[in-house]
């Protein structure tokens, strides 16, 4: 039996719980996700905002290798998340509960609120339309006000789309106040200067029909129209962002290795981020010089007007070898390709006696590294067996073309003693000296096929016989381009508006029109195929977007990205379908809040509920015979 003296303590005990309970309960409340309600001004739930949540302290970077955390350091970003609301206006947070966050609303043709408060915090925000006309145009994408320019002529300003929008949007809040003549005619002249092929005419044509129509929109921004609208079925994705660089990065192309780390090359300042997108720790590698490399590589004055950067190779492109897992790194202002050994840590410089402008990279199944050599119209094979280069020829258009290429190391040359011979040189309208092999990419019977930017076709070698084959294309500006699991190809056609299926056994092109608001009015710059799924994601460079196509199913999916002005450039998909790109502006001040980013969105691939397309509907597709 109890004796009284217990009792009394275990009913003091009790009580004492008792009294606490509503403490405890305290506690567990505070641990709960928090949530964002949002309204409009009549209070009813607003679905389809986007909810961006960041750090207000967070983590603080050394930045004393100028401006950047130092080498071999581990470093942490701040990481960014974003939700869309649900049909109740709803969405959850479960992250940085015990921190002090700052959350920003968006949804086209609202304005947006910014406020701060606990993680932990349930919010009710209220979102007010936009009335005033031109913060309405100003809040805006970039290929609304593109697709309103008037240039009359189509086809100059297909070409303005393509040369002018190789590093940057055109129509984003740089472009959207007017600029007298001659402005547009310093900008023209240093982007050529920069290596845009702005033909002769189009040089004398644009400036004053830039300068006119920026001036028209914006003392008529009711010109320009809506963009594409946003799906509900956007609560179901979620969109994280590290941090990277700054506003004099460039962070070009991407790779999600079979290590769980994605690699992003910063192509001005030379330096390569290893970020595990676990937490948002990374580490940064300067990349390794050689002996007698100059600032600026062997186009050392190109970017002199440019404020700070560090290229001396200008890391580009990537790929990893099955084999042991190396990274192989193109470095387009060098005649090299470089190795990125990811247990040792170390770079290991492979050293090319021809061709200028090594660009995009892959390997095969017998581990030998393609890549194209954008100056030089070739394509280069590294065989790490013999540790020997092969160079592949591909033919002239002209004459003067064969003659451009055969000059090229002199003509660089020049240019690196300062001659603006970009400038001086004549441009026809075929950018003929330029035909730029750009993407590649090896189908599953181990074919290598590449794109030529400015020649309007694509190419085949084969991979028995390495004869070269290639194809024109009934359509501007074939960029990079991908295989699917059947071996079809995927091509980015940019200045198009539209990807581009072509099938290497019957030999035709079939063209996939994205379903963006306004139509017709997107650029997108590259473009990966999740073989796993036959997933088409594409870079939607103008529109602030990702967009995804289902090839079997045929449908599209839009996913507009957190900040405005958004360039991208480059895609990878990890295993668990989790995508992965960059925002990668050039220069990055562009951006939004002049920070670039990695980027990754895991969206919902299940599509029992409403597919997330645009009010445009379907893919058009057409057969070109």
């Amino acid at each position: 039996m109890m004796n009284t003296s217990m009792k009394t303590v275990i009913l003091s005990i009790s009580a004492a719980l008792i009294a606490a309970l509503p403490s405890l309960f305290l506690i567990t409340s505070t641990a709960h996700a928090a949530t964002v309600m949002v309204t409009d001004e009549n209070n009813q739930p607003l679905p389809q905002v986007m909810v961006m949540q960041t750090p207000v302290e967070g983590f603080v970077l050394d930045k004393s290798d100028m401006g950047y955390p130092p080498e071999r350091r581990l470093n942490r970003s701040n990481t960014v998340h974003t939700r869309f609301t649900d049909v109740n206006g709803e969405v959850e947070f479960d992250t940085y509960k015990q921190d002090k966050v700052r959350i920003r609303i968006r949804r086209p043709n609202y304005q947006d609120v910014t406020v701060e408060a606990s993680g932990n915090e349930d919010l009710t925000l209220q979102m007010k339309p936009i009335t005033d006309p031109l913060m309405l145009a100003e809040s805006k994408p970039a290929n609304t006000w593109l697709s309103a320019l008037d240039l009359g002529d189509e086809d100059l300003k297909k070409h303005y789309v393509m040369q002018c929008g190789f590093c940057h949007q055109q129509g984003s809040h740089f472009f959207r106040r007017p600029r007298d003549e001659e402005s547009w005619n310093e900008i023209v002249y240093r982007m050529v200067g920069y290596g845009a092929r702005v033909h002769d005419e189009a040089q004398e044509q644009l400036p004053p029909l830039l300068s006119a129509e920026y001036k028209r929109l914006f003392e008529n921004p009711e010109l320009i129209p809506d963009a594409t609208p946003w799906a509900t079925s956007l609560s179901k994705d979620k969109i994280t962002e590290w941090p990277i660089g700054d506003a004099f990065s460039q962070m070009h192309d991407l790779l999600y290795h079979s290590n769980g780390f994605v690699y992003v090359g910063d192509n001005l300042q030379d330096r390569l981020y290893e970020i595990n997108p676990e937490n948002g720790e990374y580490t940064v590698y300067k990349m390794k010089r050689a002996k007698g490399d100059k600032h600026g590589g062997l186009m050392g004055n190109r970017l002199s007007s440019f404020p700070k950067h560090e290229t001396f190779a200008g890391i580009h492109s990537f790929a990893e070898s099955k084999v042991d897992g190396n990274i192989f790194i193109t470095t387009s202002y060098q005649q090299r390709l470089v190795e990125f050994d990811v247990t040792k840590k170390a770079f290991i410089i492979h050293e090319m006696d021809d061709g200028y402008y090594p660009h995009t990279v892959r390997i095969d199944a017998q581990d030998r590294i393609w890549f194209t050599m954008a100056l030089s119209n070739q394509i280069a094979m590294f065989d790490r067996k013999n540790q020997e280069f092969q160079m592949f020829d591909l033919p002239a258009r002209n004459f003067g073309e064969g003659l451009t290429v055969s000059f090229m190391g002199a003509i660089l040359k020049l240019m690196d003693w300062g001659l603006p011979l970009a400038n001086w040189f004549s441009i026809d309208e075929q950018s003929s000296g330029v035909p730029l092999p750009y993407g590649i990419d090896i189908t599953p019977n181990g074919d290598i096929w590449f794109a030529r930017l400015h020649a309007d076709s694509i190419g085949k070698i084969d991979a028995k016989t390495l004869q070269v084959t290639v194809y024109d294309t009934p359509f501007t500006g074939p960029r990079r381009l991908r295989s699917d699991s059947k071996g079809n190809l995927w091509i980015a056609a940019f200045p198009e508006s539209m990807i581009v299926k072509f099938d290497p056994i019957t030999e035709r092109f079939e063209n996939v029109e994205i379903p963006v608001y306004p139509l017709g009015s997107e650029t997108p710059y590259s473009l990966n195929v999740d073989r796993s799924r036959d997933i088409v994601w594409i870079n939607g460079n103008t529109s602030d977007a990702l967009y995804r196509y289902d090839i079997d199913a045929k449908t599209w999916h839009h996913y507009p990205m957190p900040k405005r002005v958004t360039f991208t450039r480059d895609v990878e998909i990890a295993p668990n379908g989790d995508v992965f790109t960059t925002n990668s502006s050039f220069p990055s001040w562009h951006i939004e809040d002049g920070q670039p980013t990695l980027i990754r969105l895991q969206p919902q691939y299940d599509d029992a509920g409403e597919e997330n397309r645009s009010e445009a509907g379907r893919a058009k597709s057409q057969i070109d015979e």
